[in-house]
């Protein structure tokens, strides 16, 4: 007689999660780079940024550069955590490597991210937080979701006038009954609140102001930034251009992604949402170009921009 098999607690961006440990949070000190912030035991939890994040940095913030290079700088411009439409991706394995080559000296990190896999952002920042000399950071366009923490990890932090610092609740997506669901609610509750104390310790910001924002999913400009605490200085607006190519290779990848995650909160997992989106050949109002044959980080010219439509007409149903 077969064993019953032990009900999963829920199903979190397409993966199986048997109640994964709870954690515990480590509130950092009163200094510009606090603790270590928890990541979970499953690293088969992914925690997203919005779709809506999504294209708002398509809108705003796709295609913006730093002029400046240099051998001790590391870029952000792209989603963080691996990225399965480029095959790229910014993640903690990545930067620490980068790190070890850039060796003990100061480090420049540059980032216009939306955001992408929350966990994966900890474990970036908690890596940066070990370098043992300064890390300055400037937020070109933005650092939404996981890539405002990222900028958390510097010992200081500059940002565009027009730039974004935007910070919001862990989100997942998970599918379940009430027990389910409180489940869910009660794991990721640390890691709000350690997210939550980064911010305050950074900022000198009052804990409940800062969950409010989070909770209201808040875009700051520059000026409220700094205002805020969550920056130091204007970057002048000189050391930033517009990458006209870059900017069309953002928009094109990142409505894929806001496809994809369109799918999974309609709950769809992400293998049954990528192979959607790569049948959508011949769908009106799709794109003519055959996005099936597309293969994760090959350097194509497919066409996605139709794929903007149909995202919308999902979003508004």
């Amino acid at each position: 007689m077969n064993k019953p098999q032990p009900k999963p607690a829920a199903i979190v961006a397409g993966s199986s999660v048997a109640r994964p440990p709870r954690g515990a949070t480590t509130k950092p000190q009163n200094m510009a780079r606090p603790a270590a912030l928890p990541v979970p035991a499953n690293r088969q939890v992914h925690a997203f940024t919005t779709p809506q994040v999504m294209e708002k940095w398509s809108e705003d913030a796709a295609g913006v550069r730093a002029i400046a290079t240099g051998d001790n700088i590391i870029t952000m411009f792209d989603a963080i955590g691996e990225d399965y439409w480029t095959g790229g991706g910014v993640t903690a394995k990545k930067v620490a490597a980068q790190l070890r080559a850039i060796g003990p000296r100061p480090i420049e990190v540059q980032i216009n991210s939306p955001g992408g896999d929350v966990f994966e952002g900890i474990a970036i920042y908690n890596v940066l937080r070990e370098h043992p000399e300064p890390i300055t950071v400037k937020v070109m366009g933005m650092a939404a979701s996981a890539a405002s923490i990222i900028a958390m990890a510097g010992d200081t932090i500059e940002i565009g006038a027009a730039s974004f610092i935007m910070i919001h609740n862990t989100w997942v997506v998970s599918a379940g009954n009430r027990h389910d669901m409180r489940e869910v609610a009660e794991w990721l509750e640390p890691f709000d609140t350690a997210l939550v104390d980064v911010y305050a310790a950074r900022t000198k910001q009052d804990a409940k102001a800062i969950a409010k924002w989070m909770d209201d999913e808040t875009f700051m400009s520059g000026s409220m930034a700094i205002e805020r605490g969550f920056a130091d200085a204007l970057l002048p607006s000189d050391t930033m251009t517009q990458d006209e190519p870059a900017k069309a290779e953002d928009r094109r990848v990142n409505e894929l992604r806001a496809m994809e995650l369109t799918l999974v909160s309609a709950g769809k997992s992400r293998t049954d949402a990528r192979a959607s989106i790569n049948k959508i050949k011949g769908t009106p109002g799709a794109a003519t170009d055959a996005v099936d044959t597309v293969t994760p980080g090959a350097d194509d010219a497919d066409d996605y921009t139709g794929l903007a439509g149909l995202l919308a007409s999902f979003q508004n149903t």
